[in-house]
């Protein structure tokens, strides 16, 4: 913690953060694959899993945006 009671995120957060926003494109990339092969189930099953993917996706560009703003300022 600094010594205003802030934290410090790291170049190493980044990292952990752009490789978990990494993950989620990849894996919801292969979900969204595989739901679009997926044929014969009800619309709300395709809704929810839509809802699902886009809400992850979100999440993706935040952590990814999150990591490059800690890279940015945590420069040596």
């Amino acid at each position: 913690m600094g010594d205003n009671g802030s934290v410090k995120l790291s170049r190493r957060h980044a990292w952990l953060l752009f490789a978990i926003a990494a993950w989620n494109v990849v894996t919801y990339a292969v979900f969204t694959r595989n739901l679009a092969a997926d044929d014969g189930r009800p619309t709300g099953f395709y809704v929810a899993h839509s809802v699902l993917i886009v809400v992850n996706l979100v999440i993706a560009g935040f952590l990814a945006g999150l990591a490059a703003k800690v890279w940015k300022a945590d420069r040596p």
